[in-house]
């Protein structure tokens, strides 16, 4: 890895393409970046990865020697699979720009049924250094993107932040999004306090035992909850601007699965009582079978138009604040 001194000292500038920056909004990140504490916590995350706890997996590997051994199959450098403006994302983050996104390969989990298990389980993509994913991030604000979107970046938060460093300091300065599979580790996270500007996780079952059996990984219901309420800590409820972009806060994903093995009613109880009545959810009804799901039933059979519904009647009930497309897919089911 390059250190961060000799990358800092790398010259690389922003563009001049349009950046959709309104209200005079400030990422979090930039009040780091001039204190000195965004260069403090680039050494302490790499120091981590030595007896790697990153993740809530906590596997000890010492991923800055191999990947050997570690649950994300992924040693001191990150691998990317794609970067570029997506128009796919929720409501808020898409605008008119679209969401930067920067996909990261390999994950912390091992979803049977994943859509993208090209990228998440066999690990298409290359490996990066720092320096890379500064241009990418500086590269996607010249563009227009309304935020710098990392997606599955659980595994890989010490790379990401050297990859912040320079290109903060090369004039990023669009949002951060958090955009994980909601396994998480909370000594992690508090590495990213005053970092990232709005947390996207999954909360993707509310039985362990269902978690382990069809994502390979133990205690993820305590996991993500405990994840879940730390990062809403951090941010608060999701803010817009007046064109309704996405500047700060908590935007949950739940995949609706068959049989109600996701757990729906137990998870919008808990974002409601436990965390806020106000949270902004997105009620996701695109479940297919993928990769192994034909060896996991239900998981074999896409959810019905039933299911579908009684899972956002529920986030109603609940008093939750639903993503925009629900409704627009609702229609189409009628």
């Amino acid at each position: 890895m390059v250190s961060v001194r000799t990358a800092r000292n790398q010259q690389m500038g922003p563009g001049k393409g349009k950046t959709a920056l309104a209200d005079r909004f400030e990422p979090a990140y930039l009040s780091l970046l001039h204190s000195g504490e965004l260069e403090r916590r680039v050494a302490e995350a790499y120091a981590r990865l030595e007896a790697c706890d990153i993740c809530a997996r906590e596997c000890g590997v010492n991923r800055r020697l191999s990947a050997e051994g570690a649950g994300c199959h992924t040693g001191e450098r990150a691998l990317v699979s794609s970067h570029g403006p997506h128009f796919g994302e929720e409501t808020p983050l898409v605008g008119r720009g679209g969401s930067g996104t920067i996909f990261f390969s390999w994950c912390n989990m091992s979803c049977q049924y994943c859509q993208n298990y090209e990228i998440s389980q066999v690990g298409l993509g290359r490996e990066v250094e720092p320096e890379e994913l500064a241009r990418m991030m500086l590269g996607l604000q010249s563009q227009g993107c309304h935020n710098i979107n990392f997606v599955s970046p659980s595994h890989v938060v010490p790379q990401i932040l050297a990859g912040l460093l320079i290109a903060a300091q090369a004039g990023l300065r669009l949002p951060l999004v958090y955009n994980t599979g909601g396994f998480d580790s909370l000594k992690t996270l508090a590495l990213l306090d005053g970092v990232v500007d709005i947390y996207m996780p999954d909360m993707k079952y509310a039985d362990a035992k269902a978690a382990h059996r069809l994502s390979k990984v133990r205690g993820y219901p305590a996991a993500n909850q405990a994840a879940v309420k730390e990062m809403h800590r951090q941010v608060g409820d999701l803010t817009m601007d007046g064109r309704g972009v996405a500047q700060r806060g908590l935007l949950v994903r739940h995949l609706v699965l068959p049989d109600e093995l996701a757990g729906t009613a137990e998870i919008v109880r808990f974002l409601r009582d436990k965390v806020s009545p106000h949270t902004y959810i997105n009620v996701m009804a695109q479940y297919r079978p993928c990769y192994r799901a034909n060896e996991y039933p239900p998981l074999d059979r896409t959810i019905s138009a039933q299911e579908y519904a009684d899972a956002v009647r529920l986030a109603q009930e609940a008093g939750l604040r639903l993503d925009q497309r629900r409704s627009r897919l609702v229609w189409t089911w009628r």
